[in-house]
Parts: C-alpha cells; structure tokens; sequence
C-alpha cells in the first residue's frame, strides 16, 4: 500500500499564503523610499524590515508542513538559502579558500552540522508537534541559553541582574509549555516542547563558537549552508524521504529559506551598521514575537492563549533584565 498524503484544500492554503506574500511586497515596496532618508531613518527602516519579515516566519513553518516533512522543509529551505547567502558573498576574492581550505573546511563542517542541520531540524519537527504560538516563544528562549554559555565558557559574570533575568524567563517558559496550569505542572506536549528548548540550546552551541571564527558573517553563513544543506541531502537520502513537494508548499520551503535563513540577516545588519546607537536599535528585535503571535492568530487561525501572551511576556522581560547595561541606559536616555 502507497500512502497517500492528504493535504490541505488548494485554495485554503494560498488564501493562507497571501497575507506573508503581501507583507513581502509591502516591504519591497517600502524599500524604495528607503535610499532617500537620512542616515539614522534608514537604519531604522531597515531593521523594521528584518523584524516584520521575521515575524511571519513561524506561520510560514507551520504553513508548509502541511505540505512537507520538517527534513523535506530544511533541505529546500537551505538550498534557497545557501543561493542567496552565495549571491551575497561572491565577491570574495578567497571565497572557494574559505569553504575547502584545511584551515576552515572543519569549522565550516561543524558550522553547518550544527546550523543549519541539527538546529533547524529539531526547531522544524518542534513546529510540527507544537502550536506555533507555543513553539515560537519557546524557541525565543535562545538568548536565555547564550546568557548561559557565556557564563560557562566566554568568561562573563554572574550576577543577581542575570540570575532575576533568567528566574523570570524559565517561569516564562513553564507558563507556556504547561498552557496556564500551573498548578499541576503537567507538559501538554513533552516531546514538542523538549525539542523548542533543545532547538535554543543548539543555537546557542553554534552562536557561542561562532563568535570566535573572525571571518566576514556573510561567507560563515554561506559556508554553513553549503555543508548543511549537503548533510540535509544525504540524510534525506537515508531516511527515504528525498521527494519533490507539490510547488505550493515549496514556495513556502523558499520563503522560509529567503526570509528566515537569508536576506532578512542583511537587512538586520545593515539597520545595525547605519545606527549611531546600536544598542538602541537591537532593542526593536524584542518586537518581533509579539508582531509574530499577530500572524499566528490571524493567518493560522489559532485561536491565541492568554498563558502564550504572558509566557512570552516573562520570557522577553527576562531577556531584556539579563541585557540590561546600567551606563548605557544612562547614555542612551540622554
């Protein structure tokens, strides 16, 4: 017996699509007016761009598999971005050196074992075991799991600012995994929600020995995507799974690959490289899953928690007591 696949009605899931598309459109749109601002207003402009584009990827994750299997949905999306990030590097003189040279090829195997293969691949079938406004605030607790590693192994203090953050954010994170229950703590999708967390843990792996690699971001990126996309492929090979989707589905693998894994990271840095305050401006990526639980609601049609919107809120409020720098608020107040 074949197994059939059953999907989503045709005209469902493009009336589903239509609002990412839009926002797509509107932020290309937006993007003409960009070169005529001031200095200050187009950074501004274009990190409001990566973080509205950002803000739908949690609904184009769950959108698409509904179409494809979360390995399906990782080698498509890797492949797209792996083009794009390839685009942006080519003008490296040393660009074939960066990726096969003895002195990087082990980091660049590593950079992509981790990200994107393992960490997108747990983050995937997450999604597909979760809610996405349960999986996508959990997932945000990988700033949480950066604090961490710093303390272990880049050197950086513990304090009580640090520990208050982190208190709070894991009280974030049981209000959301147990759904408001708190008093019977009981995980309403255990395998699901150890694999929102785990996805963060792995990030933080990847953020943390990445720091370290002083090559331009755009070629370690391109680098990781080329070996991740390569694991994605022989993996899918092993597991039986290597199958063209129908193209509804794949374009939404590419829209994820575009505007999670690719261009949105340049528009961010370049937001960042034109602010005069830096700090000021990474502030507005605390906007992004707030604006995200808009599309879950109004896209996917799930009908939004209030444990959700208290449990991102403990979770980003923590976040944002762990960066909090004293002098710099001082400053940047005035």
């Amino acid at each position: 017996k074949i197994p059939i696949t059953r999907y989503p009605p045709l005209e469902e899931y493009e009336k589903s699509l239509r609002p990412l598309w839009f926002s797509l459109l509107l932020t290309i749109k937006f993007s003409h007016f960009i070169y005529t601002m001031k200095k200050e207003q187009k950074s501004l402009a274009f990190a409001l761009s990566a973080i509205f584009l950002w803000s739908t990827v949690a609904t184009a994750f769950k959108l698409s598999l509904k179409g494809m299997s979360p390995e399906q949905l990782l080698f498509f999306a890797s492949l797209t971005s792996a083009i794009v990030l390839g685009l942006f590097s080519h003008k490296n003189e040393n660009l074939l050196s960066q990726l096969f040279s003895r002195k990087v090829i082990f980091k660049n195997i590593l950079f992509g074992l981790i990200n994107p293969f393992l960490y997108y691949l747990v983050l995937f079938k997450a999604y597909d075991l979760l809610p996405a406004q349960e999986a996508q605030p959990l997932n945000y607790t990988w700033p949480i799991t950066v604090s961490i590693f710093s303390i272990l192994f880049l050197g950086e203090k513990f304090n009580l600012r640090i520990f208050s953050g982190l208190l709070l954010s894991f009280f974030g994170i049981i209000v959301v995994a147990t759904r408001g229950n708190l008093s019977q703590l009981k995980f309403e999708n255990p395998l699901g929600t150890t694999l929102a967390l785990l996805s963060a843990v792995i990030w933080a792996i990847f953020w943390t020995i990445n720091i370290k690699d002083n090559r331009p971001a755009p070629v370690k990126l391109f680098a990781s995507f080329f070996y991740g996309g390569f694991f994605t492929f022989i993996y899918l090979l092993i597991i039986h799974k290597l199958a063209f989707p129908q193209f509804r589905f794949l374009l939404g693998a590419v829209y994820v690959g575009l505007f999670e894994m690719g261009i949105t990271f340049f528009l961010w840095l370049k937001g960042l490289n034109l602010s005069s305050n830096r700090t000021k401006t990474a502030t507005l990526a605390y906007l992004s899953p707030f604006i995200s639980l808009l599309f879950i609601a109004f896209v996917l049609r799930e009908e939004i928690r209030l444990s959700s919107i208290l449990g991102l809120i403990l979770i980003v409020s923590g976040i944002i007591i762990q960066n909090m720098r004293r002098k710099s608020l001082v400053k940047n107040s005035n």
